[in-house]
């Protein structure tokens, strides 16, 4: 039951964080708003952890949630961010929906028929909600590489965790990989451009924050723990769930327009979403072998 409380919090929170972005991005440089959002995350997990009477991370596990932090909030994260100011936020959700197909490469999951149906169901649910939407969807062959560079990080990253990180103690786990990601991005802030390229807006500052808590602290909380709990690629179908998120979000809160073709891809994305939910999974000794070549 915490594992599907967990997916849905990933799968909800995380489907608003698109438009959460683009609106910081209109004041906040790349990286000045990567550091800002995972230092602040960082320093909350990490209190909370101690209140909480956490044990610490385990001392060989903190090279490997270090290099998690730096491949997953640094560089995945800011090649996202970055993406953003050339790719429209529909087309990144599109992009960033081949996550579940680079962890059941990755990962070299045994994937039935049924598994590989909904893997493609889902994205070519993703593809129709998202592209049938009404409006220009700005898109730039290096955003769009950046994007995909950005999945291949965040899928090796993931597995790179799921079978070297040994320890217990959520929090402070998490702590340790969102205060890495926001200091490497700190330290390139000087190099690009500074925190800020226009005046701080109420809007930018509040998407932030929003980010902060809610996109960092308690999402990606949930991203890691269900990360080490369910297999990868049943995990990642919270990626064909965001974009239906956040078109829903978008008709209730700024009205934008639905139409028949946006529910049809909701319909796939759902099936698509089922089948791989109700797949018969690989053996687990086969799921928790070396995913990243690394042994």
């Amino acid at each position: 039951m915490k594992a599907w409380f967990a997916y849905l919090i990933v799968a909800i929170v995380w489907g608003s964080t698109y438009f959460a972005i683009a609106l910081g991005i209109t004041s906040f440089q790349t990286f000045g708003m990567v550091a800002s959002r995972y230092l602040a995350g960082g320093a909350v997990a990490l209190l909370l952890s101690r209140i909480s009477g956490e044990a610490w991370p385990l001392k060989r596990d903190l090279p490997h949630l270090m290099l998690q932090g730096f491949l997953l909030l640094t560089l995945s994260n800011a090649l996202v961010t970055w993406a953003e100011g050339t790719v429209s936020s529909g087309v990144t959700a599109v992009l960033c929906s081949t996550t579940p197909l680079f962890y059941a490469v990755m990962g070299k999951e045994r994937l039935g028929f049924r598994a590989w149906l909904g893997l493609f169901l889902g994205l070519s649910g993703v593809a129709v909600l998202i592209l049938s939407r009404s409006g220009a969807q700005k898109l730039h062959v290096s955003g769009v590489v950046a994007i995909l560079a950005a999945v291949f990080l965040w899928a090796f990253g993931t597995l790179h965790g799921r079978h070297h990180v040994k320890g217990h103690g959520l929090l402070g786990q998490v702590g340790v990989q969102m205060l890495t990601g926001g200091f490497l991005a700190l330290c390139l802030v000087p190099f690009t451009g500074g925190f800020l390229h226009a005046p701080l807006t109420w809007k930018a500052g509040l998407a932030v924050g929003y980010l902060a808590v809610f996109g960092s602290l308690v999402a990606y909380s949930a991203f890691i723990y269900l990360s080490k709990t369910w297999p990868p690629t049943k995990m990642s179908t919270y990626v064909y769930i965001n974009p239906v998120v956040a078109v829903v979000l978008g008709c209730v809160f700024i009205g934008e327009p639905f139409n028949p073709a946006m529910a049809l891809g909701m319909v796939v994305i759902l099936a698509g979403v089922a089948l791989l939910q109700t797949a018969k999974q690989a053996n687990p000794a086969e799921a928790e072998a070396c995913p990243c070549g690394t042994e």
